[in-house]
């Protein structure tokens, strides 16, 4: 099991200096692995973030949301295509950072929708899934599509809900991810989900209610790490904090992050990692009851 970071916790610009910096700043914290955000994967330099991840011997996984000119789900066939080209950029791009993993909002926009997700909108989505699943495994890479709320997709609200878009997709190199903010908003509670979900969970979000300090809000994290611990769940569990002290105004606008709710990014992420590391140990005791 590895415990990472979202590098958005550091910085939220990744030219050579933010992408040094983020990656400097998870191994200084004593994390394992850095989710990195292809915000703009046409800029991102994936040879730097390669020589870096090496020299601080560190893991990495890729994340990003699609928007209105990529969205899977799109009536527009343009449209629906450049998304596929994006993805197939992100792609490459782990691989070329020796990682395994691409994860978050993939199979729509990140957004708000005004209306229910339509049959064709879902067929479209889980064919191109399907399509880079295919490229991916071809990669060594596996993809993982998060859960996020009603106020940022309309396709995948629940880990049920997430269970049948991956029936719908039907490719065995695509995993769900669960992500404990969004969990606290449309689940029921933060255990039946991962039990629910069981083998198919491939990647974890740990977030608190207000995305500030874990452990300050209202996410109840002993039932979500019991249920990590019932399934057997090994992968990758990731750290994500948002404050508008550190990520970009066109970030905060999307994720409404109106507030900072942390300055100090070193402090944060310590914290962090030995809130997640402490709360794995403690269901690990729970064998010896």
């Amino acid at each position: 099991m590895q415990i990472g970071a979202h590098a958005l916790v550091f910085t939220g610009v990744f030219d050579e200096a933010g992408i040094t910096l983020a990656i400097e700043k998870t191994k200084l914290a004593g994390f394992d692995l850095i989710e990195i955000p292809l915000m703009d994967p046409w800029t991102f330099d994936r040879h730097l973030a390669a020589r870096l991840l090496r020299e601080h011997d560190l893991a990495a996984t890729a994340s990003l949301g699609l928007n209105d000119s990529t969205d899977l789900t799109s009536s527009d066939p343009a449209v629906v295509a450049a998304g596929e080209r994006m993805l197939e950029e992100c792609l490459d791009i782990v691989h070329a950072m020796g990682g395994t993993r691409l994860c978050g909002v993939i199979y729509s926009a990140m957004k708000k929708y005004l209306q229910p997700a339509t049959s064709a909108g879902r067929a479209s989505s889980a064919a191109a899934i399907n399509r880079l699943a295919t490229r991916a495994e071809g990669l060594g890479i596996h993809l993982s599509l998060e859960v996020v709320n009603r106020y940022e997709t309309n396709v995948i609200n629940t880990g049920r809900g997430a269970l049948e878009f991956l029936d719908e997709v039907g490719h065995t190199n695509v995993s769900v991810h669960l992500d404990t903010y969004h969990m606290n908003i449309e689940e029921s509670d933060q255990f039946s989900p991962v039990l629910d979900v069981g083998d198919r969970l491939g990647y974890v979000h740990i977030g608190e209610s207000h995305r500030g300090y874990l452990g300050s809000g209202t996410v109840d994290f002993d039932s979500f790490f019991r249920g990590l611990s019932r399934i057997g769940y090994d992968g990758p569990i990731v750290f994500e904090s948002f404050s508008s002290a550190v990520v970009s105004a066109e970030l905060s606008n999307t994720l409404g992050i109106w507030r900072n709710l942390w300055q100090d990014s070193d402090n944060l992420a310590a914290h962090a990692n030995a809130f997640i590391r402490g709360q794995l140990r403690a269901v690990e005791t729970i064998a010896l009851h």
